[in-house]
């Protein structure tokens, strides 16, 4: 079996590699950063003498994005489960006060990279009659909080794509799912508060976040379920978060 994991480099992507690798699935591990990949793949062959193909490119960029997947070696070309992951915030600001180039990279990324790598491989799993797609969303997909406009926008776009993605290929027995976090203690606010530690750290204090690893784990199971059965959405919170502002902190 092998899995596509976008944004592998970190966080919820990385974890699904380790979980996978444990399986023993084959990997095909993409993202910007080649000295993190690269360093991945070679804990998962020690650990578990598993086969990565490392690919280094960015989803933002529709034709590096193509020319990465549509070129795979022959061998990888069956790809069984991609795991759409390659997502960011950036900024928590009002949206009279946001800046439009965080906008642009956010949009690139959550919407449209999130199309191109799917647009690339879904043919294939359309010409072998089987596959599965999962989309990694968030409650800011359920939900929109203040200063968080433009970034629930794309994650509310990851909702609505995923279903519209799972009526354009139930004729052909491709299974889609949408896997929705609340808050994970991962890269994410690091990036958001543009790797202000202090700030990131801030917002994990008081409970405790979910790790990659919670992430991961329902990703591998979802895959593992007969092949009548389709998990749609499923959205996974820490016990203290009933919502998008709602909190139990200590």
């Amino acid at each position: 079996m092998t899995i596509l994991i976008t944004g592998a480099s970190s966080g919820i992507g990385g974890a699904c590699a380790r979980r996978f690798a444990r399986e023993g699935w084959r990997l095909i591990l993409t993202g910007r950063r080649a000295d993190r990949l690269e360093e991945l793949a070679e804990e998962l062959a020690l650990e578990h003498q598993t086969e990565s193909l490392v690919l280094v490119f960015d989803v933002r960029d529709r034709q590096e994005t193509a020319q990465a997947l549509e070129t795979l070696p022959q061998e990888w070309m069956d790809i069984d489960v991609l795991v759409n992951n390659a997502g960011l915030a950036l900024g928590l600001q009002p949206v009279q006060d946001g800046e439009v180039d965080d906008w642009e990279t956010m949009i690139d990324t959550n919407i449209k990279g999130l199309l191109y790598v799917t647009r690339a491989l879904s043919p294939g799993m359309v010409a072998r009659g089987c596959g599965h797609i999962i989309n990694i969303g968030s409650v800011a997909g359920r939900e929109v909080y203040p200063n968080g406009a433009v970034y629930s926008a794309t994650k509310h776009a990851v909702d609505a794509l995923t279903k519209g993605m799972r009526m354009d290929l139930l004729r052909h027995g491709i299974k889609v799912t949408q896997i929705a976090p609340g808050a994970a203690e991962t890269e994410f606010s690091a990036v958001r508060f543009k790797w202000d530690m202090e700030m990131a750290a801030g917002v994990y204090k008081g409970y405790e976040p979910l790790k990659g690893e919670d992430i991961a784990e329902v990703c591998h199971y979802v895959t593992t379920l007969p092949p009548h059965v389709n998990i749609n959405d499923l959205l996974i919170m820490p016990l203290a978060q009933a919502g998008a502002l709602v909190w139990h902190k200590r």
